[in-house]
């Protein structure tokens, strides 16, 4: 059994929630990570494509999902989403964790492109790390260039002519909790990517491997499930306004 961060299966819970609110369709995912939110896309109809600059992320997905590869209804790619050239228009476009790497000329190219590959109905649906007074070790080695703010991803989806239709801060407060615990498993086990380039930490950020951090014992699956953390998933709804949640969700139509 794969057993998920409480973090990330609160972020899985509430994006399922804002799907389930859209009709399904074809999305394109940017930085698919190990898969999770692909997963659930599949699992709830939606058939597409994720792009990835890390060859073995994509080599991992195409043995995950083998069975949706072969019936068409998912493609892995290892190209930059800035760089693919299609005439195909998608309902939508997600990310997770994916442009905090991005510079400020590289963040509007990804606003511009994904301007371009939506439908006139399609949305963008994002979720990037919030709050930088908790900047830490993790947005180093990750290659972070930057955390957000209500108000700067309010002035990035002004400023590139597009609505902001939702957001939200998610995580809050069990991240926050957990968040000294987390700084000192990444020190021990990942200081030493700070050697390697931004882009290397980049490419890298989306196969993680830290105990009890981004893995852990499946016998801890009874304890870090939907079930047993779905108090939790109370708490981070009553405070999707908190400006200490770690993580930003938001919604967006160009």
């Amino acid at each position: 059994m794969n057993v998920l961060p409480p973090g990330t299966i609160l972020q899985l819970m509430y994006l399922k929630e804002r799907l389930l609110r859209l009709p399904v369709g074809k999305f394109i995912e940017v930085g698919p990570g190990s898969g999770e939110i692909t997963r659930l896309l599949l699992e709830m109809g939606w058939t597409g494509r994720s792009y990835d600059l890390e060859e073995k992320t994509i080599s991992a997905l195409e043995e995950r999902f083998a069975i949706d590869i072969s019936q068409n209804r998912f493609m892995p790619v290892h190209e930059s989403y800035l760089n693919i050239r299609t005439e195909e228009k998608v309902d939508l476009v997600i990310s997770c964790m994916v442009m905090e790497h991005l510079d400020d000329r590289l963040e509007v190219e990804f606003m511009k492109k994904s301007a371009k590959i939506l439908k006139a109905s399609g949305l963008m649906i994002a979720l990037v790390p919030a709050s930088p007074e908790h900047w830490g070790i993790e947005d180093d080695i990750a290659g972070h260039c930057r955390r957000y703010t209500r108000s700067s991803v309010e002035n990035l989806i002004n400023s590139n002519g597009w609505k902001l239709k939702h957001i939200a801060g998610l995580t809050f407060p069990i991240s926050n909790i957990l968040l000294p615990v987390s700084n000192f498993l990444v020190n021990r086990s990942e200081r030493q990517k700070l050697a390697l380039s931004a882009l290397e930490r980049t490419k890298q950020s989306g196969r993680r491997s830290v105990k009890y951090k981004t893995h852990f014992p499946p016998l801890l699956g009874l304890l870090l499930n939907k079930y047993t953390l779905s108090p939790f998933h109370l708490l981070q709804k009553i405070f999707t306004d908190s400006t200490r949640s770690l993580v930003l969700f938001f919604e967006a139509t160009p």
